[in-house]
């Protein structure tokens, strides 16, 4: 066999420990939800596959000069592909139903709650400031923005923040009803809100995101690489001038850029990084900080439905988080089974476009705070 002997074969199989037998069902767990249940299944898909490749005993992958390692160096550590995706993101959105009623930017903001709740109670479970910070903003609901602020803030948390942020976004069908059905009334519930659509002409939407990104780069630097790319996709989009562009944008350059953040992501869920208590930590204060964000919404709707006299519906608070258009779909379906011809997904929808310049905005404050950068 060239000179290849028989415990050299066997190398690999002596070189499995109980730490990557757990972390390779783990992966099998990731692509099983994502196939068999349809949750996020383009990022937990590669995630799963990357967690199962990272943890093969003596997998070239890894090394100094292996693909998931070159993957990550090039498009994680640096940032480049968060910020890739964001593009893509901003040219696949519609800020029309915003701009129709901008009052729904309000809810955008409440819908951050979570970060900063979580934050203080990961300092209290003995997370350093920076670690408390990642940890927190989970509660953006947005992957991306965690894996860009974790990645500065504590690059040793992003396997298990990058994976709790994704897995926690596909389950918003999920986590939110139980919360929404708590914090509202049955007549809250059914409150109707008529939807006029409005002319938003070109020019506004031309000029929205230009006046975005100046005003928010100016007042929060650390988040002018966020906001900038998703204002920078969205221009293109509302422009028509660069349709090739926007096109390779939302599809070819975004289907490539998930696949290879999705195998880096989980290339760092190997065994003797991913298997401490932390990690258990982390799940918990995730679910947590969705639990937070969606109840913070929540009663701030509730406070605009007190100050209309009744004729603001409560539940588009849940849609103020950045989990787009996950969180709007939810408020929907909740509405028309209370009301079916209630018809309130244009309103979530601008809610939720809010949520997703305010989990932007939430994570360069933390990052001008922290000092990071």
């Amino acid at each position: 066999m060239n000179g290849v002997t028989f415990h050299q074969l066997l190398q690999g199989i002596t070189h499995v420990t109980p730490g990557s037998l757990v972390m390779i069902a783990a992966g099998c767990v990731l692509i099983y939800l994502a196939i068999a249940k349809d949750y996020e299944p383009l990022l937990l898909l590669p995630i799963g596959a990357g967690a199962i490749l990272a943890n093969l005993p003596l997998s070239p992958l890894t090394g100094e000069d292996g693909l998931l390692t070159i993957l990550y160096d090039a498009g994680v550590a640096n940032e480049l592909f968060p910020l890739l995706i964001f593009v893509g993101i901003g040219a696949m959105t519609d800020f029309g139903p915003l701009l129709e009623n901008p009052r729904l930017v309000l809810l955008g903001a409440a819908g951050q709650f979570g970060i900063f709740g979580t934050l203080l109670l990961a300092l209290l479970l003995g997370f350093d400031l920076n670690e408390a910070a990642s940890i927190g903003i989970i509660g953006a609901i947005d992957g991306p923005t965690s894996i860009y602020v974790s990645n500065l803030l504590a690059p040793h948390l992003l396997g298990p923040i990058a994976v709790t942020a994704y897995s926690y976004m596909s389950l918003v069908p999920i986590i939110q009803p139980p919360i929404m059905r708590l914090l509202t009334t049955r007549k809250e519930r059914r409150v109707r809100m008529p939807y006029t659509q409005r002319t938003i002409s070109r020019r506004t939407r031309v000029l929205f995101p230009l006046i975005v990104t100046l005003v928010v780069g100016t007042l929060v630097p650390m988040a002018t690489p966020l906001i900038g790319m998703l204002m920078l996709g969205n221009l293109m989009k509302e422009s028509g001038v660069v349709e090739r562009l926007t096109k390779a944008s939302t599809e070819e350059i975004a289907n490539i850029v998930t696949l290879f953040l999705g195998l880096a992501v989980g290339s760092t869920m190997r065994a003797d990084t991913f298997l401490r208590l932390d990690t258990l930590f982390i799940l918990m204060l995730g679910v947590l900080a969705f639990g937070l964000d969606t109840a913070a919404g929540l009663l701030f709707a509730k406070f605009l439905n007190a100050l209309s006299r009744g004729r603001f519906n409560p539940l588009l608070g849940a849609a103020g988080i950045s989990a787009f258009p996950m969180a709007a779909r939810v408020v929907q379906r909740m509405v028309q089974e209370e009301d079916f011809e209630n018809f309130l997904l244009m309103h979530a929808m601008g809610a939720n476009t809010a949520g997703q310049i305010g989990s932007v905005v939430a994570g360069g404050v933390l990052l001008a705070l922290l000092g990071a950068g």
